[in-house]
């Protein structure tokens, strides 16, 4: 934030201030406002039929119990009887941590024909409004999109707004893990554009896989794009608060202590998910190596040390990102704590050179990305450091690429 006047009081005043007249607008303009859901969701119909499921004579398991147990469970059943449940609770078992990933991806191809057949109905039903049937027609087509040869998805639950997670790779052999956490506005209708497609969950995702092959064509990368989450709509005081972060904090963790293997895993974390990362820190299992964050407004922590993680901690700014712009504070709930490319903060702070504004930093040809890749498969000795020198690069040893530091 800058200011003729530099007093820490006025500049702390002024952002509170600024925080109150943004909540008044939005207030009084209904945009706090949240949608209602009557009734069970299609995935929560879907749990409750699976805990009163059966297969061969045996009860299921709790959908909720430990992954390690529900992959026991899922083990011990042969080939036809595990796609049995995959069909018969598609939702409950594609959104399962514990269930084996390419039974979630069949579950959930079974889940997105259904979803698209439903709103197949809704396009021609005439108790609809225009914009209704036009909405159903948009989601309609992003199903079309999902359900395309070669898709991997292994998340989705069309509620709402909607939640999905897409693998790009082979998640059962990869040697290396990443996952990419997105902000504000993520949806099922924004989880891809043809347009700004790099500003989107799938074009990042999908960018950093082909430039981790392109940095270590031998490593074997995977990469999720993981919007499993209800992100904030807009720039309004859900985005101002940690309360969706929180929520996704949990689901984060859900997802990656559930992952198949021991890959080391890494975290690319964009706009507001890396405050969804930085609640997430102090529990993340340990496999998890790096959390890397991109156009942060703040990760909920005064510094790096404070987010209680083993995992190396990365941060990247690019000089026409408008998040700069934002308070860097916490009070009363409001905001999300210190500038993590400060150097206060303690974090690696590498180059953004390339990106432009605040959703650039996926793009191909930008050293954002290329930094993003390296991390991705360890190769953390050439990424670039912001500035001169090699700051973000001191303590890593020979031994870190194999990694841990």
């Amino acid at each position: 934030m800058t200011s003729f006047d530099t007093s820490p009081q006025l500049n702390v005043w002024r952002a509170l201030l600024a925080l109150a007249v943004v909540f008044v607008m939005l207030a009084t303009t209904g945009w706090t406002a949240l949608r209602n859901q009557r009734g069970p969701t299609a995935l929560e119909a879907s749990v409750s039929a699976w805990e009163h499921g059966r297969i061969g004579g045996r009860s299921l398991p709790d959908a909720h119990t430990a992954p390690t147990r529900l992959a026991r469970f899922f083990a011990s059943l042969g080939e036809w009887q595990r796609e049995s449940l995959a069909r018969r609770y598609p939702l409950a078992v594609g959104n399962m941590n514990g269930a084996p990933v390419q039974l979630r991806y069949l579950a959930n191809r079974t889940a997105l024909e259904k979803a698209r057949s439903v709103e197949r109905a809704r396009v021609h039903d005439k108790r609809l409004s225009l914009s209704g049937q036009r909405e159903a027609a948009q989601r309609m087509n992003h199903y079309d999109s999902l359900l395309a040869p070669g898709r991997h998805i292994l998340a989705f639950d069309p509620a709402g707004a909607g939640k999905v997670a897409e693998v790009f790779g082979n998640l059962d052999r990869a040697e290396r893990v990443s996952v990419v956490v997105p902000g504000v506005d993520t949806e099922l209708v924004t989880f891809e554009r043809t347009a700004r497609k790099y500003s989107a969950p799938v074009g990042m995702a999908e960018s950093l896989y082909e430039a981790e092959r392109a940095a270590s064509p031998d490593t074997r990368t995977a990469v999720i794009a993981w919007a499993d989450y209800t992100t904030p709509s807009g720039l309004g005081m859900e985005a101002a608060t940690a309360t969706r972060a929180e929520q996704g904090a949990v689901r984060l963790n859900g997802l990656l202590r559930a992952l198949p293997g021991r890959a080391p895993v890494s975290l690319f974390c964009h706009s507001y998910g890396s405050v969804v990362c930085g609640l997430a820190a102090d529990t993340l299992p340990l496999r998890v190596t790096d959390i890397a964050v991109a156009g942060s407004p703040g990760m909920r922590a005064e510094n790096a040390s404070h987010l209680h993680t083993s995992a190396r901690v990365w941060a990247m700014r690019d000089t026409d990102d408008w998040i700069g712009d934002v308070p860097y504070l916490e009070v009363g709930g409001l905001g999300h704590g210190a500038d993590p490319v400060s150097a206060a903060f303690g974090a690696r702070v590498l180059s953004a050179r390339g990106a432009q504004g605040h959703s650039g930093y996926f793009v191909p040809g930008t050293e954002s990305l290329r930094n993003f890749a390296e991390i991705g498969v360890g190769a953390y000795r050439t990424v670039a450091c912001a500035g001169e020198g090699d700051t973000c690069r001191a303590g890593l040893s020979a031994a870190t690429a194999a990694g841990r530091a």
